[in-house]
């Protein structure tokens, strides 16, 4: 069977643009690996709430309730994702997972599947999203250490570390967070093995959000941006390095571009740190059979340690072309644009105005693209109907 339009991951980049297809009249069938939709949300920690706000955090066409409040949490979010597919009647098609996308001779993509079938389809989205495989450094020595260690992928709460002496490594809000609702928890000891200091922002100063920052002042170059943005990290967050935490030197656009960094939003880590509860460190550097070394030279002696060190995005295992992609494993094109006949990728870009944000304004370009030049079977030739 030959398929006019398939997408890759039922997360909100997925759902979201085959939504914005089918208003332009354009069938679809949604792939997804998980079990249902908005797998990789589902599998984040129990205290995670959006830190964007619930009105700019929705899909096209749907809001997220009113009742889910400001900051929405995890549960919710789920929630909403699955009542998004059910509204707009999508065909997504769970527990599928795509092991290899190739390019056949007719000019239709060949998608291999896990139960060794292959799916065939004129036009592909790939909406994998940049979180998608996690990434646990291999630190010299790890495998003599007998401690625990588990990848932030993995935690879900501070329950089975309750009593113990906690490293959580990488400073970013995943890292943050995580060491927070161990100090809150019931963890002995919290420590945050810190390689390069974050920019930290609150979530909201005076009811205002630090994503409304990112969005009107996110277009400055980073000469103008980069100085207002530390002046104002200055004036909102307290000075941590009698705590230990330095200052960023780099500044915050400038690690968006070269990193794809965003800032550390505080909800609870910047009071954990001057009041003691949580301890940062500097970076991992090995491990023996009795310690965890860091890069001062210091050494600690954890029970657990907690990899909050990030994600690739899968894609050099799933593509049969590496051309594709950048040398960081990103698709070269992405976000609206074909990156060959046939074929987009959405999901990928990294900005201050927030991923779900982003995704929203991303799936209206790729469904608009698609139903301007594939015209696949079905697809509607009269106006566009998309809100």
């Amino acid at each position: 069977m030959l398929a006019d339009v398939t997408i890759v991951g039922a997360g909100a980049a997925g759902l979201g643009v085959a939504a914005q297809l089918k208003r332009h009249g354009v069938d679809s069938v949604v792939l997804e690996r998980g079990d249902g939709v908005g797998a990789s949300w589902r599998g984040r920690y129990d205290r995670l709430r959006l830190h964007t706000t619930r009105p700019l955090s929705g899909l096209p066409g749907l809001a997220i309730p009113r009742g889910y409040g400001r900051w929405v949490r995890r549960d919710d979010l789920v929630s909403y994702l699955q009542t998004y597919a059910e509204t707009f009647g999508l065909d997504v098609r769970t527990g599928t997972s795509v092991e290899r996308i190739e390019a056949a001779d007719d000019g239709i993509w060949a998608l291999r599947l896990a139960d060794g079938t292959t799916h065939r389809t004129r036009v592909l989205v790939v909406a994998v999203g940049y979180l998608h495989t996690p990434v646990t450094p291999q630190w010299p020595g790890r495998e003599t250490w007998p401690g625990t260690i588990i990848h932030s992928s993995r935690y879900r709460n501070a329950e089975p570390f309750r009593g113990q002496d906690v490293l959580v490594v990488g400073s970013g809000n995943s890292g943050a967070e995580i060491a927070t609702d161990l100090a809150e928890g019931g963890a002995a000891s919290v420590s945050l093995a810190v390689r390069t200091p974050p920019h930290i922002v609150p979530r909201a100063v005076a009811g205002w959000p630090a994503q409304m920052n990112g969005i009107l002042l996110g277009d400055l170059p980073e000469r103008v941006f980069d100085p207002l943005a530390a002046g104002l990290m200055r004036v909102q967050i307290p000075d941590l390095r009698p705590y230990g935490l330095p200052r960023p030197a780099e500044g915050l656009k400038k690690r968006l571009r070269t990193a794809r960094y965003v800032p550390l939003q505080d909800v609870g880590i910047v009071a954990d740190i001057r009041q003691g509860r949580v301890r940062p460190v500097a970076a991992v550097q090995s491990f023996t059979a009795e310690a965890v070394v860091l890069a001062d030279g210091t050494s600690l002696r954890p029970d657990a340690v907690v990899a909050a060190t990030g994600y690739t995005t899968g894609l050099r295992d799933l593509l049969a072309d590496p051309e594709l992609l950048d040398a960081e494993g990103l698709p070269l094109v992405h976000g609206g644009a074909p990156a060959r006949p046939g074929l987009y990728f959405m999901g990928y870009d990294v900005t201050l105005g927030g991923m779900l944000r982003q995704v929203r304004i991303e799936g209206k370009r790729v469904a608009a693209s698609i139903a301007r030049s594939a015209r696949p079977r079905g697809a509607a030739s009269g106006r566009d109907r998309s809100n």
